[in-house]
């Protein structure tokens, strides 16, 4: 063989028997079956609804239900006595709130009548 022959390929097929449905049936059934692994990241649909149920039902206060739904109820449990303290200051804070109020009131009226009380014993005694 020299370098001025050239020698073709024949590249041949087999040819199915099979009709063009079931084809085109593999075909709609494989995309739809890339489309929902794409979907649902390789993890199934429970696999990909989980992460959104779990964040769904952290979102109710002070129970800590997300990670009694991941199965981490050690931590669910110690965040709520974490949480205890945490209430009480938001309830406490509006009575420390008032109770100021009230004693900067109370200060300030115990210094004006000791001015007063002082003003007339000076008075008294001049």
């Amino acid at each position: 063989m020299t370098m001025d022959e050239e020698e073709d390929l024949v590249v041949t097929l087999p040819t199915s028997d099979s009709a063009p449905t079931t084809g085109r049936l593999r075909n709609t059934i494989g995309a739809i079956r890339i489309i929902w692994t794409e979907l649902t990241a390789g993890v199934g649909a429970w696999g990909s609804l989980k992460p959104l149920i779990a964040g769904a039902l952290a979102v109710v206060p002070f129970l800590f239900l997300g990670q009694h739904f991941n199965r981490q109820h050690q931590k669910g449990f110690d965040w709520t006595l974490l949480q205890l303290p945490l209430v009480l200051t938001i309830l406490l804070w509006p009575v420390l709130w008032a109770w100021s109020i009230f004693d900067a009131y109370r200060v300030a009226m115990i210094g004006v009548s000791e001015a007063a009380n002082k003003r007339r014993i000076l008075e008294f005694v001049l």
